[in-house]
């Protein structure tokens, strides 16, 4: 889903409902608009209301929670591949070929993810340089340690190396829109319902259209922002590439 194209497409059916509330209020007789009338509508719009600031609330709390997963994953991927290159480091010279072929794969991601021309598509998915990461898995577990530091240290990056492929997978798999579209769908009506409302018994004046036009963009840009955060490595809202980058400029030190 592109957030820009939805955030236009929901400030323009609920902006396009505020003015069609105006136009059928010129419409309707002026005993549709009795106490009694205008109590009953406010009751039934006050409860469609309710129910679209529990959907937003929701969204927003699964876009949140998206984006933030995806975040803590970089951050521990980033901060295991070091200590990754550190326990090789410490093993031994020889591992000094599976740390550059680990520094090359870090690069690769990188630029896959956070690519630094704008408009190259990014690549979540790992199936690129999955065979370079299984073969450095494969010369780790190929390594023959002569001491028992040696072996404690292999050890400990047999089980590093475990965790950043299951975080690899996680994050591709957790990359998708969490937004299910039905509910979108459904927050879109009802906040055309409602500002249809306020445009019924709104007066027809510059002041009026103004201050509805400014909601329904002020509404239309909280979908927009939720959206991007469900889109947590493309847009404006997007998990920084910062954690990576440091991990990067001090692999084989």
């Amino acid at each position: 889903m592109n957030p820009t194209a939805i955030g236009l497409i929901v400030f323009a059916f609920i902006f396009g409902g505020a003015l069609c509330g105006m136009s059928l209020r010129a419409a309707l007789p002026e005993d549709h608009f009795s106490f009694e009338s205008r109590e009953t509508m406010k009751l039934g719009t006050g409860l469609i209301a309710t129910m679209t600031a529990l959907v937003l609330g929701l969204m927003t709390a699964s876009a949140k929670s998206s984006f933030d997963t995806q975040d803590t994953v970089v951050k521990h991927a980033s901060a295991d591949i070091l200590t990754l290159d550190r326990t090789l480091a410490r093993y031994g010279p020889e591992t000094k070929e599976i740390r550059d072929s680990i520094r090359r794969v870090v690069a690769i991601r990188l630029d896959q993810i956070w690519p630094k021309d704008a408009s190259r598509p990014i690549k979540i998915d790992p199936s690129e340089v999955t065979p370079i990461v299984e073969g450095i898995d494969d010369r780790i577990r190929a390594l023959a340690p002569q001491s028992d530091a040696q072996r404690w240290l292999l050890s400990r990056a047999l089980n590093i190396i475990e965790d950043l492929q299951k975080s690899r997978w996680f994050m591709f798999g957790g990359a998708g829109a969490s937004i299910l579209f039905p509910f979108l769908v459904a927050l879109v009506f009802w906040l055309t319902i409602t500002f249809a409302s306020f445009g019924l018994f709104a007066p027809r004046n510059a002041t009026v259209i103004a201050v509805i036009f400014m909601c329904a963009l002020s509404v239309s840009s909280v979908v927009f922002l939720i959206l991007e955060m469900d889109n947590p490595y493309e847009g404006v809202i997007k998990v920084s590439d910062a954690p990576v980058r440091y991990a990067l400029s001090h692999l084989g030190q």
